[in-house]
């Protein structure tokens, strides 16, 4: 059997791989997703849905600009993706809210804002504090236990469901090369490229990106790549759906353009556990109901846990092999708030074969601490 030919194979089918073959096929390339399929550690299965800005870049100035070009691009991402696919991902950014239910909570809160955008190179934005009032005005029927929030007005969200569907949607019309239950067994460095047995199937390409979630770890190792990842996960709570009241998203609570509830945000060192536990869901449920007391009388459809893709310092990872050249990692926990720069930004570096200055600071070098002699 002849094997399969692309200008790049792209290994990962979930929201970093289908955004990054997504922006490769557009520019006209050849290429072919690899997709484990779902017996995969799919980080995509857990994600929130939120384009969020708020709060990042802390330790990483670099990682508050990448985040901001992102939500810029989004709207001309979801554009696109309608007009190539017919799905409309529901993309609303009307700013967000990170709300906190004590002084203490809120102090510490603004301390943190204040202390990031005063980063030297940190790429500002305004926020505002709001007090209790002042959340009322966007949330009317909070309730009492709300003390106040932080609020800026790049924050937004879209439904992730329809963002998946859309991105391999879009792949396949463009005429991307999408292989289900393609797990990937070996990388091999060849003359003009590499070759990639997965799937009973031998793939021939000219670059390679690993954009395999937790995967990245053990594939790193086939092109000269260490990839640090580990699982962290979450858990999210849905509601079933109720008229909208939410018009502006926060930072663990939602509400989808279908009307569906989302409680989320737990973070987890539990390995590759996916079990979800009571006591977590009962604190995420029970601080949702100190936000709207009216969830009270909203039921519970489902609950659930995935596992998020973090890095030692949690920023992501970009970097291509020194040993492999054409080979890519492409690693980090918001697939969707990072989707457009993917597909946008990312992609014509890695088609040019080189990473811009500007995302040096998402290389593996930051974990290499040189021992004090």
């Amino acid at each position: 059997m002849n094997p399969e030919e692309s200008d790049v194979a792209v290994i990962g089918g979930g929201l970093v791989g289908a955004a990054i073959a997504y922006g490769l096929v557009r520019l006209g390339k050849r290429v072919v997703m690899l997709d484990e399929g779902d017996i995969a550690f799919r980080a995509a299965r857990g994600n929130f849905g939120l384009v969020w800005v708020q709060g990042k870049g802390l330790g990483m100035p670099a990682y508050g600009a990448w985040t901001q070009l992102s939500a810029r691009q989004w709207p001309a991402l979801a554009e696109s993706l309608r007009a190539e696919s017919g799905v409309d991902v529901s993309l609303e950014q009307p700013g967000g809210l990170h709300v906190c239910l004590s002084e203490r909570e809120l102090e510490q809160r603004v301390a943190t804002m204040t202390r990031m955008l005063g980063q030297p190179g940190f790429e500002g934005y305004p926020f505002e504090t709001l007090d209790h009032a002042g959340v009322a005005r966007y949330f009317p029927q909070i309730g009492p236990a709300v003390v106040g929030a932080t609020h800026t007005l790049l924050d937004g969200h879209v439904n992730a469901l329809r963002l998946f569907r859309a991105l391999h949607a879009a792949f396949v019309a463009l005429g991307g090369n999408y292989r289900a239950n393609h797990g990937v067994d070996r990388i091999a460095r060849e003359s003009v490229g590499f070759a990639i047995d997965a799937g009973g199937r031998r793939h021939v390409s000219v670059q390679v990106v690993l954009a395999a979630g937790l995967g990245n770890a053990k594939l790193g190792d086939q092109v000269g790549l260490t990839v640090p990842v580990r699982p962290m996960r979450g858990q999210i709570i849905a509601l079933e759906r109720a008229r909208r009241f939410m018009h502006y998203p926060m930072g663990a609570l939602r509400q989808t353009d279908e009307g569906t509830v989302l409680i989320g945000d737990s973070q987890e060192e539990a390995g590759f556990d996916t079990t979800v536990g009571t006591p977590i869901l009962a604190t995420m449920a029970d601080r949702a109901q100190r936000i709207f007391p009216l969830l009270r009388d909203v039921r519970i459809t489902r609950t659930w846990a995935a596992l998020r893709v973090m890095s030692p310092d949690g920023f992501p990872i970009y970097e291509q092999s020194q040993a492999a050249p054409g080979a890519f990692v492409a690693s980090c926990h918001s697939g969707v708030t990072l989707a457009a720069a993917h597909a946008f930004d990312l992609v014509p570096q890695i088609l040019a074969g080189s990473l811009e200055p500007r995302l040096s600071a998402f290389s593996t070098e930051r974990f290499h601490v040189s021992k004090a002699v």
